[in-house]
C-alpha cells in the first residue's frame, strides 16, 4: 500500500517526492505520539500516503464544473414540466438536475444503477426514434453531441452522426422549449480521432437553424486564456483568441429557444 503511491509520485514530481515522504513521517510521528485511541494507531501498515495535496487548490472549476452549472440554474430557472437529457455526465449534471426536478435520461451505454427520480432508455440517440416531433420541452445533451459516430462509445462510425443527432434534438423540441448544447469550441472546426470533433459556433447554429439562439457562454480551460466568458457573441469569441486546441479545453455552451 505504500510503495505504489509514492513510486508513482516519484516518477511525476521525482524532486519534490522525497521531503514529502519525509514529511509524511514527521506527521505520523506527531499523529502518533498526541493520539490517545488505540483503534486509530498508525503503523507501516496503515500507510496510504497522499502526498500531492498539500498544496492543492481547494477544488477545481474546470469547464466540466462551469457547464454543469450553466445548464442546472437555467433548468431550474424555467421550471419545466419535464426534462429530457442525452449523454451528460451522471456524476456532474445529471447530479446537479434530480434534487429539484425528475428526467429521462437516453445513453447508448448501460446504466446498470437505479436512482430515485432519474428514468433512462439506453439507446443510440442520433436519429431520437420513438420520440415525436415537437414533444419535449426541455432538452439538454452537455459536451456528448461531438462523439457522436467516432465509435469510441460502441456507436457505429458515420461522419455525419454528430449532425443528424442535432438536427434530431431540433426535432423534437416542443415549440416554446429550450435545448441545452455542450461541445468544444474553435476558431475552425477539427478533429481528434476518435476522442471528439471541435466546433466553430457558427456551425452549431447554422446546425441548429430552425432554433433561434438564447444565450452563447464560453468555458475555458486553456491556460492562456483561462475562465468563464457569459453571454458573449461569436465576434466576441473569435476576438479572445481561443484558436483552437485539439484537447478540447474550450465548452461552448449553447442555449436554443424553438420559437
Amino acid at each position: 500500500m505504500l510503495l505504489k503511491p509514492v513510486i508513482k509520485s516519484f516518477i511525476k514530481h521525482p524532486l519534490r517526492t522525497i521531503p514529502r515522504v519525509s514529511r509524511l513521517f514527521r506527521d505520523m510521528k506527531d499523529y502518533n505520539s498526541r493520539n490517545t485511541r488505540p483503534e486509530f494507531h498508525a503503523g507501516l501498515r496503515h500507510l496510504y500516503p497522499c502526498l500531492n495535496d498539500w498544496d492543492d487548490n481547494a477544488g477545481s472549476l474546470s469547464y466540466y464544473f462551469w457547464q454543469d452549472l450553466w445548464a442546472a440554474r437555467k433548468i431550474f430557472q424555467v421550471k419545466p414540466s419535464s426534462h429530457y437529457d442525452i449523454g451528460s455526465r451522471v456524476d456532474g449534471f445529471i447530479a446537479h438536475v434530480l434534487p429539484f426536478m425528475p428526467l429521462t435520461m437516453i445513453d447508448i451505454r448501460p446504466l446498470p444503477q437505479k436512482v430515485e427520480g432519474l428514468s433512462f432508455i439506453q439507446a443510440d440517440a442520433t436519429n431520437l426514434e420513438g420520440i415525436a416531433d415537437n414533444s419535449i420541452i426541455s432538452l439538454s445533451s452537455l459536451c456528448a453531441p461531438e462523439h457522436f459516430g467516432l465509435g469510441r462509445y460502441g456507436d457505429p462510425v458515420d461522419p455525419e452522426a454528430c449532425f443528424a443527432a442535432m438536427r434530431s434534438m431540433q426535432r423534437v423540441l416542443a415549440p416554446g422549449g429550450h435545448l441545452y448544447i455542450a461541445v468544444p469550441v474553435g476558431d475552425k472546426n477539427g478533429i481528434a480521432f476518435n476522442a471528439h470533433r471541435i466546433f466553430t459556433p457558427e456551425l452549431v447554429a447554422e446546425t441548429m437553424n430552425k432554433l433561434r439562439l438564447s444565450d452563447f457562454t464560453v468555458a475555458s480551460d486553456m491556460r492562456s486564456r483561462q475562465g468563464y466568458f457569459e453571454h458573449i457573441d461569436f465576434d466576441e469569441f473569435h476576438k479572445l483568441g481561443f484558436g483552437i486546441d485539439y484537447a478540447a479545453p474550450v465548452d461552448g455552451l449553447f442555449e436554443f429557444v424553438k420559437d
